[in-house]
């Protein structure tokens, strides 16, 4: 069973060195695509895939394992999504999304005002989860979080590399891509929706199994990666490479405070918030996307006071006046942003 997620959030820190390496600062990419949505798919329980191609026919550029586009929705919203096609296929790219009835409306928007023929503007692809060369692999996806981990499966069964795979999910009605992993090897492929199993996988059971010294490749709920990553030293597995899709637990977050400049407003940032919940809820139309640290779109102008950033995206020239205010935070006092 899963363990309480204050637990294993208070685990997290202690965990570091066996999590493999931290992830490479995105370089930006001064790349912006006119693609046209070739095909709605329903892909599963609430997931539909979008084909996107050029509207002339050509190549699109190249892409690796990992990647993902950032997605200009006609709202102005800007979105990442994994790309889950073939990385062979110069001709289309492929993205899914689930749809998040709570979230923050992107997903809404992708189900009910996309349709085949629209054009949507694309930025990248670019690779925060990068799929590097091993010698043996086990894969571990939690519902949508298959989209970045099937490219890899299918690069490593291309490769003849020893690879695994564990997919679990809510139930099999909400699990996407399953019709294309059963053209895989099923020996390697263990499929685990709740419904069947009773409760949720523990990090444990998730990485039962995985040979000495393999890497593992993990995306899903933020409880499996923090479970997944608690085990990970009683496992034998040498590495754990991980990406989320939505926020990251906020660890030895301290209390601090937010001037916006333009308005004269003071907010108060709890330990466990992010400067970017606080300043939404005064500023609703503040741009954020990925709320990981890397995508750049929350950069806010610092006028005055010291930031401890924790982003990985920022250029140390960059950090002397902006941060990241998804991710990262004061170190003392109040931080004056030009908002």
């Amino acid at each position: 069973m899963l363990r309480p997620l204050s637990a294993a959030i208070a685990a997290y820190a202690r965990i570091s060195r066996f999590s493999g390496r931290r992830r490479p600062p995105v370089a930006e990419v001064d790349r912006d695509l006119r693609l046209r949505i070739e095909e709605v798919r329903a892909e599963a329980e609430g997931v539909v895939s979008l084909r996107l191609t050029a509207p002339e026919g050509g190549p699109l550029p190249f892409w690796r394992p990992g990647a993902h586009l950032d997605l200009r929705l006609p709202s102005g919203r800007i979105r990442q999504y994994s790309l889950c096609g073939d990385p062979d296929d110069r001709f289309a790219y492929r993205v899914a999304v689930r749809r998040i009835a709570d979230g923050g409306g992107g997903s809404r928007e992708v189900h009910d005002t996309l349709w085949a023929g629209m054009l949507l503007t694309v930025r990248g692809p670019r690779n925060a989860f990068p799929f590097v060369r091993c010698e043996s692999y086990l894969f571990i996806a939690g519902g949508i979080g298959i989209t970045p981990i099937l490219p890899m499966v299918r690069r490593a069964a291309a490769r003849g590399d020893d690879w695994r795979l564990v997919y679990t999910g809510r139930d099999l009605g909400s699990m996407p891509f399953r019709a294309e992993l059963a053209e895989l090897d099923p020996d390697r492929i263990w499929i685990r929706p709740d419904t069947e199993y009773g409760i949720p996988a523990s990090g444990a059971e998730l990485l039962e199994g995985v040979r000495p010294g393999a890497t593992v490749y993990c995306c899903g709920p933020i409880p499996m990666i923090t479970s997944v990553r608690v085990d990970l030293p009683a496992s034998g597995a040498k590495a754990v490479h991980f990406e989320r899709f939505s926020a990251p637990p906020i660890v030895d977050g301290k209390p601090f405070r937010i001037a916006l400049h333009r308005s004269g407003r003071i907010l108060d940032v709890p330990a466990d918030r992010s400067a970017l919940e606080v300043v939404r809820e005064a500023l609703p139309d503040v741009a954020y996307s990925c709320r990981q640290g890397f995508c750049r779109t929350c950069k806010v102008r610092v006028l005055s006071g010291e930031v401890e950033h924790r982003d990985g995206a920022l250029t140390g020239t960059e950090r002397a006046d902006t941060m990241l205010i998804c991710v990262s935070r004061s170190r003392g006092g109040t931080v004056t942003l030009d908002l």
